[in-house]
């Protein structure tokens, strides 16, 4: 969405507080078909628009709401940094609450899609200037000075010609009652006065998290709370036909278990056996000791890892299903060219696996359901509680609690609806419902795998002249299942004057969704590590042939090629790419992507031993979010952690299906980056004429392909099937 679509509804409103305090909340409203479906976050697509709020109560105590979801990304720090600065009040005089669901203070509080920054960035700052003018308004007329007479500074103002200062809550009684300024006239502070936008600031939960406080949605407690957990078909979509419950209800600690019918829409509530008591240990053990269930596993017990492959092959023989893209003559230009090169790429199915498992707590009491839930779309968890349920939405009370990793898996909510009706069924009695890592790995929304067939070819220059991909991906009915997309517009496109993208699709059970990166984090991985190997083919170093390519990249072109340029020179300098000797053994390789609005070049070095033995060194990141960087501790952070989990995807992170079914089942068999595989990685910001946008995603992508073309410098064994511990390395 263009920030003048973000902008032109937005209002401002001021409310009274009892006591005397003043709250004012930053609206965006924007019309309908400006907003894109909560579902699509993840593709880059329009978002709904947020909100934000402050208040300042008499004694000078300075609260600000952080109205998003927290999943680790750092927004309750970042986004009251916006509202404070503008403000101007001291950052340490300033209290961060969490707020609840609140659709008729807020719209859209959601995470996902690295859109806080972007959508925030003049709202939250608007709101602070505004309540400044406001301030000053109010001192103005109690002081019968001028209001241009007076200055703030740090939640104080002055008048330097009489000497007089106050703080802030002097004056909001009187505030309140003043009109409301149009945000888009309120004076914004230049960059150059800056005090807290751009200073490293740590996190507000800090304190708490490591004094081990409660926080997370796995901490919720309530007076009198029992326990639940819930165990579903190995299938998915696998209804229950018989179940022991007897003998289950009898096992210690269990008070109760009954089956929940569920429906069909893998995203909501399936089909399933609950089972309640004061002990979650003792109701875990009965889970897997005691019951028993007959399952009809449906028709997805079919499918399998195996299977999906055979299929890819056996569309890899027939013409594309669909056409995406045709530019120029693919097959003349391809035949003529000087070098060509073929390759067919396929990466796995990937899992979340946030640290947190999937969990809730919830009431329900007199027609009214209140949760505690760890979710990435509040409101769309609401609605579908609702739903369930059939109550009001405003008959639930939603409380946001802090996540331990979203990923994009808490975009989904089943797991708050399973606890919505089993909430009903014990009306009265808080119930937490707790997954198990295992319940966590084997029922999640999945990165797609997917498997490309690809075709290249460059002339006797080192240009790339031909280009053509048969995509084969995942199918839910006429259209692509969730996350297994690929824009027409993806980069080389634009690029290359003979182009061809097609793809066919295989019709799956298994429930799919956005990952960190959506799309990205798998499609970076194919198309940058084929540009390197058609770089090789043309003799061309591979960071130079990459620039080449983006000097020629027409105004068509999907992101904007002077800035990816330009992140790709500062990270070819800072690492010393082609002016450093390396020893044998160790190699770099290089790869850029756009994602999420971001633009990141890195470069990877790698160590692999005769045996084959590997070992990350260190990444080096160009990054270009914008012309600021709000929070330098939280974005650096944000970015190395992203690095950090493209490499741990890449080494050793695979979903495989067996009879519709997940092999995996924990971190034995799904291992993440320790940390001593970690490398250091060094983030280098480039800063660019542009209003800043989100970092939760962008520095990801890229770190895959150029750990794949550092391996290849060494070994000369092309990857281009992950994950890579299935790949013998030895070289020599």
């Amino acid at each position: 969405m263009s920030g003048a679509a973000m902008e032109r509804r937005q209002f401002l409103k001021v409310t009274a507080l009892a006591g005397g305090g003043l709250l004012l909340s930053s609206y965006s409203e924007l019309v309908a078909a400006d907003v894109a479906a909560t579902s699509a976050i993840g593709g880059g697509a329009a978002p709904v628009a947020l909100t934000g709020h402050v208040r300042i109560d008499p004694d000078g105590t300075i609260t600000i709401m952080a109205q998003n979801p927290e999943i680790g990304q750092g927004v309750k720090t970042m986004l009251p940094m916006l509202i404070a600065e503008e403000l101007d009040v001291a950052w340490e005089s300033v209290r961060v609450e969490q707020a609840d669901l609140d659709t008729d203070l807020y719209s859209g509080q959601f995470a996902g899609g690295s859109l806080a920054t972007p959508m925030h960035w003049y709202p939250m700052r608007r709101a602070g200037a505004a309540a400044r003018q406001m301030l000053l308004a109010a001192a103005a007329q109690e002081w019968g000075v001028s209001r241009d007479s007076l200055e703030t500074e740090e939640g104080v103002v002055h008048h330097r010609a009489s000497g007089r200062s106050a703080p802030y809550g002097a004056f909001v009684t009187a505030a309140a009652g003043l009109a409301v300024p149009d945000p888009e006239t309120v004076p914004l502070k230049d960059p150059s006065e800056f005090t807290i936008i751009g200073t490293p600031r740590g996190n507000v939960d800090i304190d708490p998290i490591v004094t081990g406080q409660p926080l997370f949605g796995i901490d919720v407690v309530q007076p009198g709370m029992v326990y639940a957990v819930f165990e579903k078909c190995p299938v998915f979509g696998g209804k229950v036909r018989s179940a022991n419950l007897d003998a289950v209800r009898a096992a210690p600690g269990v008070q109760d278990a009954f089956v929940v019918e569920g429906g069909s829409d893998l995203s909501g509530l399936l089909s399933g056996v609950a089972i309640v008591g004061d002990n979650w240990w003792q109701l875990n053990q009965a889970r897997r000791t005691v019951l028993e269930v007959e399952w009809d596993e449906g028709d997805t017990a079919a499918e399998s890892s195996e299977g999906y492959r055979a299929q890819a092959d056996a569309l890899f023989q027939q013409p594309p299903q669909r056409s995406l893209r045709e530019d120029g003559e693919f097959e003349a230009a391809f035949q003529a060219a000087a070098h060509t090169v073929e390759a067919e790429y396929h990466y796995p199915f990937l899992s979340h696996t946030p640290l947190e498992p999937q969990n809730c707590t919830a009431l329900f009491q007199n027609g009214h359901l209140e949760l505690w839930a760890p979710t990435q779309t509040p409101e769309r968890g609401r609605s579908m509680a609702a739903d369930l349920l059939g109550i009001s939405q405003q008959d639930i009370t939603l409380h946001l609690t802090r996540m331990g990793g979203g990923f994009g898996r808490r975009l989904s909510n089943d797991y708050l609806v399973e606890t919505a009706w089993i909430a009903r069924q014990l009306e009265g009695t808080p119930v937490k419902l707790q997954w198990t890592r295992e319940d966590d790995m084997r029922h999640d929304f999945y990165r797609p795998a997917g498997y490309h067939r690809l075709e290249g070819g460059v002339d006797d220059s080192g240009r790339l002249v031909a280009w053509r991909n048969h995509f084969v991906s995942f199918g839910r009915g006429d259209g692509f299942a969730p996350s297994a997309s690929v824009r027409d517009s993806e980069f080389p496109a634009g690029a290359v004057p003979n182009m061809s993208m097609g793809v066919s699709l295989i019709p799956t059970g298994v429930p799919t969704g956005a990952l960190r990166a959506p799309g990205s984090n798998a499609l970076a991985f194919v198309y940058q590590s084929f540009l390197d190997e058609l770089a090789h083919a043309a003799g061309a170093d591979p960071l130079q042939f990459r620039l080449d390519l983006l000097a020629g990249a027409g105004p068509e072109t999907a992101l904007d090629a002077p800035r990816m340029i330009r992140v790709l020179e500062r990270v070819r300098d800072v690492s010393g790419w082609g002016a450093t000797n390396l020893p044998e053994g160790t190699g770099m390789g290089v790869a850029f992507h756009f994602s999420h609005r971001g633009y990141v070049a890195e470069v990877v070095q790698a160590t692999v031993s005769p045996d084959g033995a590997l070992t990350v060194d260190k990444v080096w990141a160009a990054v270009d979010i914008g012309r600021h960087i709000i929070n330098p501790l939280n974005a650096e952070n944000n970015a190395q952690g992203s690095v950090i989990e493209g490499i741990s995807h890449a080494l050793g992170q695979e979903i495989t299906i067996a009879d519709g079914r997940v092999s995996q089942s924990n971190f034995n068999n799904y291992p993440l980056l320790r940390m001593s595989q970690t490398p250091e990685v060094e983030v280098h910001w480039v800063e660019s004429d542009n209003d800043p946008t989100g970092l939760g995603e962008p520095p990801l992508p890229p770190a895959i392909p150029a750990l794949c073309s550092a391996i290849f410098a060494v070994t000369g064994k092309r990857i281009r099937e992950l994950p890579i511990w299935k790949h013998n390395l030895s070289w020599g």
